[in-house]
């Protein structure tokens, strides 16, 4: 599951098995990402209050599946096999449309979003890129397309929030060998209205 030693949800005590317990899914299973963090529990919840409060937070004006889909392709752009794919199946879930989803995953594994996005979406989608992609290369004027394109200053905030996320989730996966072994594909905490409820269903 990881290249270092996790401490199992049967095992855990204390402080961790509280963790546990709130980010537990069906039959206590916790995610391989989370059980990383098992040797230190106060990185668990520093990572889980950004996760919730970035992505899955009820103030958040993008649609949660747009979001996902962002985070889908920073996963892929940075080589994350393990949140491109619990991503895109909790995109696939949100959005209830399999072909588009499906065209969405074409066109993120091929880097062109054009071929699924367009108008407001598109301009999401290459700002993604570009922070993702090249960091140290981004301009006003990356921030300015998107106003232009109708988001605004607030949307383009969770854009780059979630963007940053996955930069900082991506790297943890790849730096631990994080893999999806035993993993619940796509859980993610629902109950959006509370930022303290980390539940995953």
């Amino acid at each position: 599951m990881t290249w270092i030693n996790t401490i199992a949800f049967d095992d855990a005590t204390g402080r961790l098995k509280k963790l546990y317990q709130r980010v537990k899914g069906p039959d206590n299973n916790v995610d391989n990402i989370m059980l990383a963090h098992s040797l230190r529990p106060h990185s668990m919840e520093g990572h889980m209050a950004i996760y919730k409060n970035v992505i899955h937070h009820s103030a958040n004006k993008i649609p949660k599946w747009l979001l996902e889909a962002c985070g889908v392709y920073v996963s892929h752009l940075n080589g994350c096999h393990y949140c491109f794919e619990h991503h895109y199946a909790g995109m696939q879930r949100l959005l209830k449309n399999d072909d588009r989803s499906a065209s969405i995953r074409q066109a993120i594994i091929d880097d062109s979003p054009q071929h699924a996005f367009a108008d407001a979406e598109l301009a999401i989608m290459c700002y993604v890129r570009k922070l993702t992609s090249n960091p140290a290369q981004m301009l006003e004027e990356d921030v300015i397309a998107l106003k232009n394109a109708g988001v605004d200053d607030g949307e383009i905030l969770e854009i780059n929030q979630v963007t940053s996320y996955f930069a900082y989730a991506n790297r943890m996966v790849l730096g631990l060998g994080i893999n999806t072994d035993n993993d619940i594909i796509g859980l993610s905490p629902n109950q959006s209205d509370d930022p303290d409820n980390w539940n995953h269903s």
